[in-house]
């Protein structure tokens, strides 16, 4: 297959390093012709997580080819727009694969006339060493759910499974979203406020309690994770990327603006909607917009 990655942040890089240890033909689509030229230079480097590293040629470019098998989309919420714009020139039967946190996207996503969209939860850590090297932080899977057209057309994808890298298809993508920014409710903002890394929220006891304080009332609020989903999944996440720094943390150590409004907003609306409240996660939600709204590096 050939595959185009929109996105050469920490995801896309990791993705697209996965996928060529595989032998998949991959493509990343850069925003910098600069980045472009340093891939194919210096190829795609990738810090495994054992400490090891591993390189592998890459074909990089700042568009699209109009040719590929499927496109994945690893890019940030916020470049979403200009992102849609250049789908309006694919064959609206290339299969297309969105990879972003949180859910304003989805609908967004399902607006666009194209046939073939799925939608993607990653549940590894990536860190973005520069522009041609990634550190694998985590091991964990690729969720893929479809949500609209054959599941078939984007199956082949489980051929790229490994052991550090699993690929799982799921049946309902919005649920599949809903629960990914659910969990990430617990960690991205708290980390952010904190900052510290994620393991720090289950070894400092002030830090848990803020964690169980947020579990009681996210369970009170969506009483239908009460039995599907338990503390001990927080706790087991904190611990499996204990040293990792979350994606709001490196967005504010950056003075980057973070994805606040489409993980933590999008539950805190979806509460409204049904006339609860998140007292703990609205104070965290408005904490990490004042550290925004600064816009100094922490």
């Amino acid at each position: 297959m050939k595959i185009e990655i929109i996105g050469a942040g920490a995801v896309g890089l990791l993705v697209a390093s996965f996928f060529a240890e595989m032998q998949a033909n991959i493509h990343l689509i850069t925003r910098t012709e600069q980045q472009a030229e340093r891939l194919k230079e210096n190829n795609l480097i990738r810090t495994n997580h054992d400490g090891t590293k591993s390189v592998f040629p890459i074909d990089a470019a700042t568009t699209l080819s109009g040719d590929a098998d499927m496109i994945i989309i690893a890019v940030k919420y916020g470049q979403l727009q200009d992102i849609y714009r250049q789908l309006h020139t694919v064959k609206q039967s290339t299969p297309i694969l969105f990879l972003q946190n949180g859910l304003a996207h989805y609908d967004e996503a399902l607006q666009l006339p194209l046939h073939q969209i799925a939608f993607g939860s990653v549940q590894f850590g990536a860190q973005k060493i520069n522009g041609h090297h990634v550190a694998h932080k985590g091991i964990g899977s690729m969720k893929i759910a479809v949500a609209r057209g054959e599941e078939h057309l984007f199956s082949p994808m489980v051929a790229y499974s490994s052991e550090h890298f699993s690929i799982v298809f799921e049946q309902d993508a919005e649920m599949m979203l809903l629960e990914k920014a659910w969990l990430n409710c617990f960690i991205n903002p708290l980390t952010a406020v904190l900052q510290v890394r994620n393991g720090k929220l289950v070894q400092q006891i002030d830090a848990f309690q803020i964690v169980k304080n947020l579990y009681n009332e996210m369970i009170v609020a969506f009483p239908r994770f009460a039995d599907s989903f338990r503390l001990e999944q927080v706790v087991a996440l904190c611990e499996r990327t204990a040293e990792n720094t979350s994606s709001m943390r490196a967005d504010l150590l950056a003075g980057r603006k973070t994805e606040i409004e489409t993980i933590v907003g999008a539950i805190i609306k979806r509460a409204q909607m049904e006339q609860k409240q998140l007292p703990v996660l609205q104070t965290l939600y408005l904490l990490v917009k004042a550290l925004e709204e600064s816009g100094e590096q922490m």
